[in-house]
C-alpha cells in the first residue's frame, strides 16, 4: 500500500510509536508526519517510510491546521476501537 499526502498512518519505531499521525508530504524515502500535537504543521516529524504503516485511510481536502488534524485522528480512533 501506497503513502500518499493524506494518508493516516501508524509509527512502528522511535519514540512515537504506535501513534497514529497523518502525512503532510511524501518523497520515495521519507514520509513528513504530524498529530497537531506534539508534531504540528509548522515542524512535522520526517519519517523514514520503512517506520510507518499506512491504515488504508487517506483523508480527502487539505490539511491546514493543528486542531483540524487533532479532530480528524480522534474521530478515526474512534471508529477504529
Amino acid at each position: 500500500m501506497n503513502t500518499v499526502k493524506g494518508s493516516i498512518v501508524k509509527a512502528v519505531a522511535g519514540r512515537e510509536k504506535n501513534g497514529f499521525f497523518v502525512v503532510l508530504s511524501c518523497d520515495s524515502v521519507f514520509a513528513y508526519i504530524a498529530d497537531g500535537k506534539r508534531r504540528k504543521i509548522e515542524k512535522p516529524k520526517k519519517k523514514k517510510l520503512i517506520h510507518i504503516s499506512p491504515t488504508g485511510t487517506v483523508i480527502e481536502g487539505s490539511i491546514k491546521t493543528n486542531p483540524q488534524i487533532r479532530k480528524i485522528l480522534s474521530d478515526f480512533r474512534k471508529s477504529e476501537g
